[in-house]
C-alpha cells in the first residue's frame, strides 16, 4: 500500500518524484504530495486524488529544487483529504515525512506528543506523529540520522519512513519495518522508492534495504545502518527489467496488456525450469526423495489471486505427489495456531513478495520449524529472503492492480512443484509426469491463438454490462477458478460477485437465482462434465443466463447453457490455464464498458503491506 519516492542530486527534484509516483500509482491513489528542500526551509503541496490533480496543482509554482521525497497513498487511518495527504511536517515546518505502513501504537504517541510537548494535530492520520516525534528528537540531537533514530524506539508497527529536515538539505534519511524500501544509485544523484519500477527510468543498481534497516541517502553516497547503528555493508542488485516492460504499448490498460502477455510469462516460467531432456529442474530448490518422504503436511498460504493459485496447487499436489495440502488465507494462518513441525512444507504466494499478511505468516510457520518455500514475481523481495527455498515465477512487472500474468505464472510454479515432487518421490510414473509436462509446454501458443479472438468476449460482454450481480460456479480446479474468475469481475466492474463449489449450490445459495440471474459455470473438466451439466440445468430451472466455458469438443453442453465460450483441447489437469483468460477478457470488457478504472479500482491498491 502506498508509494514512497525520494530523490537527492543535480536534477528536478518534482519532476523526478512525480514520474516516480505515477508509476507507482497502483500501490495507492487516493491523494499524493511532494515536500521540497530548499534555501533552508521545506515546501509541501499535496492535494487529494490523483497524482495528475497534484501536478496541475504545482505546475505554475516556484516549486523547484534539488533534494525531495513524495507520496501516493492508499488511506487506512483518516479519510482521503488534502489534510490527510502526505508528506506530513511538524509544528514548525522544519521535518517533513512520508510514510508506508501502519503505527500501532499512533494514539499512545499522540497522547505523549500533547501532553509533553504541547504538540497540535493537523490530519487524522497515524503518519503524522513520525514527523513530531522527529521533530522533538531532532531539537534535542541536531541530526536527521539521531532524530530518527529515536523516534524508531518509540514506533511500534509496520514502516517505510523517509525524512527531511530544513537544517540537512544534504541527504534524506529512511527507516524500513516490514514494508518495503529501495535505494536507486545514480550518477551524482540517488533515490529511494517503495517499489522498482518508479526508478526503472533513472538506475538500474539498486540497494534493497532490509528489515530494521535505516538508510542515510547523500547526493554521492547511499550508507545503510543497522538497529544498532553499525553500518552494514550490501550487494548492489542490478535490476533486469527495462523501462518499457512498465509501459502499456499501444493498449488501453495495463490490465489488457497484462492479459495478453500471459503466454510469454508462462513460457518464461517453464522455460527457466526444464532441462534439455524436459524434466523439471528446480535450480536452488533442494527437493531430495528423501525430504518429500519427511514431509507429512504441505501448508499453501496466501492472499487473494495467488490464494486461488493455491486453490488450484493444492489440487496438483494432492494429485500427482500424494501429500495432504492445507490451502488457507494468510491473514486468518497465524490467529488459529495451526499444525506445523519440522516435517511441515509452508509454502507462500504472492506476487510482490511484501505482502505482509503472507509474510506473518511464514515467520509463524517458521517458528515452529517449518521449511519456507516461497512462490514470489520480485527478486530479492522480503518473502524471498526469508525463505528456505524460492521459485520465481517470470512475469516481469505487473501494474494494474487486478493480477492476471503473475496469477497465470504462479498456477505454473504449482504444477512443476506438483510434478517435481511426485516424480522424485517415485508415486508418479514417468510417462503421466512426462504427458503433463508437454501439455503444458503446448499452453503458451494454445493460450495466444485463444486471445487472438477476444471479439467473441467483447460482444458478450455488451450483453452483460449492466448486470449487478453474477454467480460463479464449477468443480475439482474449475472450482478455484471460478473463485478468480468473480474476484476479477467484482475489483474492476464492482458488480456483485459470488463464486461458490458446484454442488453446494443446493445448499443455500440456489435461493438468490431468479429470472435473469448471470451465472457462469466452468466445465472444462471431462471426468465432472455431467455433473456440471446438472449444476447447469439447476439453475436454468430458475432462470438464470448461463455462460458455459468448456473444451472445444464437449460441445453438448449448447443444450443448456444460453452461451459458451470454449476453450483448446487439453489435459483436465491443466485446464485452469487456459480456463481463467475469457474470465480475466470478460471482467475487462465488461469493466471498460461501465466506464470503470480499470487499472486503479476503487479503495483497492496492488501491494497489502499493511494487516
Amino acid at each position: 500500500m502506498c508509494g514512497i519516492v525520494g530523490y537527492i542530486g543535480d536534477g528536478n527534484a518534482r519532476k523526478i518524484i512525480l514520474d516516480g509516483l505515477k508509476r507507482l500509482e497502483y500501490r495507492g491513489y487516493d491523494s499524493s504530495g511532494v515536500a521540497i528542500v530548499k534555501n533552508g526551509r521545506i515546501v509541501v503541496e499535496k492535494t487529494v486524488g490523483r497524482i495528475a490533480n497534484l501536478e496541475e496543482k504545482i505546475i505554475s509554482l516556484p516549486f523547484d529544487g534539488n533534494v525531495g521525497i513524495g507520496h501516493t497513498r492508499w488511506a487506512t487511518h483518516g479519510a482521503p483529504s488534502d489534510a490527510n495527504a502526505h508528506p506530513h511536517m511538524n509544528g514548525d515546518g522544519s521535518i517533513a515525512v512520508v510514510h508506508n505502513g501502519i503505527i500501532e501504537n499512533y494514539v499512545e504517541l499522540q497522547e505523549w506528543l500533547r501532553e509533553k510537548h504541547g504538540v497540535v494535530f493537523k490530519s487524522e492520520t497515524d503518519s503524522e506523529v513520525i514527523a513530531h516525534l522527529i521533530g522533538v528528537f531532532y531539537k534535542d540531537k541536531g541530526s536527521l540520522l539521531e532524530a530518527v533514530y529515536q523516534a524508531v524506539s518509540m514506533m511500534r508497527g509496520a514502516y517505510a519512513v523517509c525524512a527531511v529536515a530544513a537544517a540537512e538539505p544534504d541527504k534524506i534519511v529512511a527507516v524500513r519495518k516490514d514494508t518495503p524500501l529501495i535505494a536507486g544509485i545514480g550518477e551524482d544523484c540517488n533515490f529511494l522508492a517503495s517499489d522498482i519500477p518508479a526508478l526503472l527510468k533513472y538506475v538500474k543498481k539498486i540497494y534493497l534495504i532490509e528489515n530494521n534497516e535505516t538508510v542515510m541517502v547523500e547526493k554521492n553516497r547511499i550508507t545503510i545502518f543497522d538497529e544498532g547503528r553499525k553500518r552494514v555493508r550490501r550487494d548492489v542488485f542490478n535490476v533486469t527489467w527495462n523501462a518499457d516492460a512498465a509501459e502499456k504499448d499501444g493498449y488501453d490498460h495495463f490490465m489488457h496488456k497484462e492479459i495478453h502477455e500471459q503466454p510469454k510469462g508462462i513460457f518464461e516460467t517453464l522455460r527457466r525450469r526444464l532441462d534439455e531432456n524436459g524434466l523439471i529442474c528446480l535450480d536452488g530448490i533442494s527437493l531430495t526423495k528423501e525430504d518429500l518422504f519427511g514431509i507429512n503436511k504441505i501448508y499453501l498460504v496466501a492472499c487473494g489471486t495467488a490464494y486461488h493459485a493455491g486453490l488450484v496447487g493444492k489440487y496438483a499436489i494432492e494429485k500427482f505427489a500424494g501429500i495432504p495440502v492445507e490451502t488457507d488465507i494468510a491473514s486468518e494462518f497465524r490467529y488459529r495456531d495451526p499444525f506445523v513441525d519440522d516435517r511441515t512444507l509452508f509454502i507462500c504466494v504472492s506476487q510482490s513478495g511484501e505482502t505482509l499478511d503472507t509474510m506473518a505468516a511464514l515467520r509463524e510457520a517458521k517458528r515452529k520449524g517449518a521449511r519456507i518455500l516461497s512462490v514470489v514475481n520480485v527478486v530479492g523481495s522480503s518473502i524471498a529472503r526469508e525463505s528456505d527455498d524460492v521459485f520465481y515465477t517470470w512475469a516481469g512487472p505487473e501494474i494494474a492492480v487486478a493480477s492476471t500474468k503473475a496469477y497465470t505464472t504462479q498456477l505454473v510454479c504449482m504444477y512443476l512443484l506438483a510434478l517435481y515432487m511426485g516424480y522424485t518421490k517415485g508415486v508418479l510414473p514417468e510417462g503421466e509426469y512426462r504427458r503433463i509436462i508437454e501439455e503444458l509446454r503446448e499452453t503458451p501458443e494454445k493460450l495466444e491463438k485463444f486471445l487472438e479472438n477476444e471479439g467473441s468476449i467483447l460482444k458478450l460482454a455488451k450483453k452483460l454490462y449492466k448486470k449487478e450481480q453474477a454467480f460463479f460456479i464449477g468443480r475439482g480446479p474449475d472450482c478455484g477458478v471460478s473463485y478468480e474468475g468473480s474476484l476479477k469481475l467484482k475489483e474492476i466492474s464492482y458488480i456483485n460477485s459470488f463464486a461458490i463449489a458446484a454442488g453446494e449450490l443446493k445448499h443455500g445459495t440456489i435461493a438468490l437465482i431468479e429470472e435473469g440471474s448471470l451465472v457462469v459455470a466452468l466445465a472444462t473438466q471431462d471426468r465432472l462434465f455431467k455433473k456440471m451439466l446438472s449444476n447447469i440445468q439447476e439453475v436454468k430451472a430458475r432462470g438464470a443466463y448461463v455462460i458455459g466455458i468448456a473444451k472445444e469438443s464437449n460441445h453438448e453442453i449448447e443444450q443448456h447453457a444460453d452461451y459458451v465460450i470454449y476453450i483448446p483441447e487439453t489435459a483436465d489437469e491443466v485446464t485452469p490455464l487456459l480456463a481463467v483468460a475469457p474470465l480475466q477478457l470478460l471482467a475487462y470488457h465488461i469493466a471498460k464498458l461501465r466506464g470503470c478504472d480499470i487499472d486503479k479500482p476503487k479503495n483497492l491498491a496492488k501491494s497489502v503491506t499493511v494487516e
